[in-house]
C-alpha cells in the first residue's frame, strides 16, 4: 500500500494518508495573543484545511486528541470545538493537560480521518 506525506518538512509532514486513513500533524495556532477559544478555533480551520487538501472533511473524523496548556480553560477550547464539529459524526476525543512547545501555545490539536 501507498503512503502519501502532503506537505513534507524536515521535521514532519502536515498529513500522512495510509490505507483510507488521513492522520493530520499537532497543529497550533499562529496568533498566540489569542485565548484558549480563538486559538481553537484557529486551529481547527487549519484542521479543516488539511482534511479538504487530503480530500476528505471533519464528518468523516475518527479521533482527536486535544492537549491544552491549562485545564482549567477547557470549556473555552469546547466551546470552540462545539460551534466546529458535526455533531452527527462525533469522533473519540481525549483532552490531555501539558506543558506546550511555548508559554502562549495554549492548544495543539491531532486528529484522524477516514478518506
Amino acid at each position: 500500500m501507498t503512503i502519501t506525506r502532503n506537505d513534507p518538512g524536515k521535521v514532519l509532514s502536515r498529513t500522512v494518508e495510509y490505507n483510507g486513513v488521513v492522520y493530520v500533524a499537532g497543529l497550533t495556532a499562529d496568533n498566540r495573543a489569542a485565548s484558549m477559544k480563538d486559538q481553537t478555533t484557529e486551529i481547527l480551520r487549519k484542521i479543516d484545511a488539511a482534511l479538504e487538501k487530503a480530500g476528505t472533511s471533519k464528518s468523516r473524523l475518527l479521533t482527536t486528541t486535544v492537549y491544552v496548556s491549562d485545564m482549567s480553560q477547557k470549556e473555552e477550547m469546547n466551546q470552540a470545538w462545539l460551534a466546529w464539529i458535526d455533531p452527527n459524526n462525533p469522533p473519540t476525543r481525549a483532552t490531555v493537560g501539558t506543558v506546550l512547545g511555548t508559554p502562549d501555545t495554549l492548544v495543539e490539536i491531532v486528529v484522524s480521518a477516514a478518506k
